[in-house]
């Protein structure tokens, strides 16, 4: 990353996070409030990325112009290949010179991941980067789950970097001093699973530098869970979307039996102090989105539908970890093997 790191690999932590004021369902209003807001809520400097003439009162905050959008249902090679000035686009390119510390987009996934992958490039030895999402913990820091939908097609190789990356991150944004890790499959027992899973587990197993404690299942994603969980893109994907549906669900089912008559309503009246903090935990506002980890600088995914307050969330997270040196810490974790 040119200009972002000084002498020793340390961090330029007066440079803006630059947020794609145009991508996702709620843009650019939602966007650019939530950049605002982060700018004055958290002391981060922020910079927009987009059509000027359609953001509306940015808050004084700096606007890089980016003429195009790339859709959220367009391909997102082809996107980003052919709108070279798009929102996207030139946020990767403002971490990639310098002149930002991290992005943040809540936009296309896939053209956010190829945009930061053909412009910032990837780290040295890195086979594939992989989106880490975190799984929120009641009353503990959050389990870190990759790849969560970045490559649907795996091979062991990539799964120990995910693994080793995972492991990386899960010290420098929760400071988990030795993370444990474990691999995502249909039973405890190293004996199950596919081939792939059954090749991960010995690599992984024989992978110096890492607290492999085996195998761990999806039901135990949000119950005493590793500090890292690693699986391929398309099984991570499925989990992560599972959980997040049976979520909405049992909190939609919650709210509905205490408002179901003037009993349940009376109750929820004492219940509801004790609830609200546990939905915050577990809202996805409230996770700050998920990281694309291998490429050569911070990127940072927020979902697509996200409010003022994931945008809030997401900026602090790209501060966080581009300051704390997440990139080298991750080049320096696959550097050992």
């Amino acid at each position: 990353m040119v200009g972002a790191n000084g002498p020793g690999g340390a961090v330029a932590t007066g440079l803006p996070v630059a947020v794609d004021a145009m991508g996702g369902d709620r843009a650019p209003d939602e966007i650019v409030a939530g950049a605002i807001r982060a700018s004055v809520e958290l002391g981060v400097p922020v910079v927009l990325v987009g059509r000027p003439e359609e953001l509306g009162d940015t808050g004084g905050l700096e606007v890089f112009p980016a003429s195009e959008v790339i859709g959220m249902d367009e391909d997102p090679a082809q996107g980003v290949r052919r709108k070279k000035d798009s929102s996207l686009v030139r946020a990767a390119e403002a971490v990639r010179d310098g002149r930002a510390l991290a992005m943040v987009s809540a936009g296309n996934t896939g053209a956010t991941m190829a945009s930061a992958l053909l412009r910032m490039g990837r780290l040295k030895g890195i086979i594939r980067p992989a989106i880490a999402t975190p799984i929120p913990q009641l009353g503990s820091h959050p389990t870190v789950l990759l790849d969560a939908g970045a490559n649907s097609e795996c091979t062991a190789a990539m799964l120990v970097q995910f693994a080793q990356m995972g492991a990386a991150y899960s010290t420098a944004r929760y400071a988990v001093a030795d993370p444990t890790v474990a691999l995502l499959s249909i039973g405890e027992e190293k004996s199950k699973g596919t081939p792939l899973v059954k090749e991960t587990h010995a690599l992984l197993a024989a992978t110096a530098g890492l607290r492999f404690i085996g195998n761990a299942e999806g039901r135990d994603l949000m119950h005493d869970a590793p500090d890292v969980v690693v699986t391929d893109g398309f099984t991570g994907n499925v989990a992560l979307k599972t959980l997040e549906g049976s979520l909405r669900f049992f909190m939609d089912t919650l709210l509905e039996i205490l408002q179901k008559n003037d009993e349940t309503k009376k109750a929820s009246e004492a219940l509801l102090p004790y609830l609200a903090p546990l939905a915050a935990e577990f809202d996805p506002d409230n996770t700050g989105g998920a990281v694309l980890l291998g490429v050569d600088g911070i990127c940072v995914i927020s979902h697509g539908s996200s409010s003022a307050q994931a945008i809030v969330s997401a900026v602090k997270v790209a501060h966080d970890v581009a300051t704390g040196g997440l990139v080298d810490r991750l080049a320096h974790a696959v550097a050992l093997s």
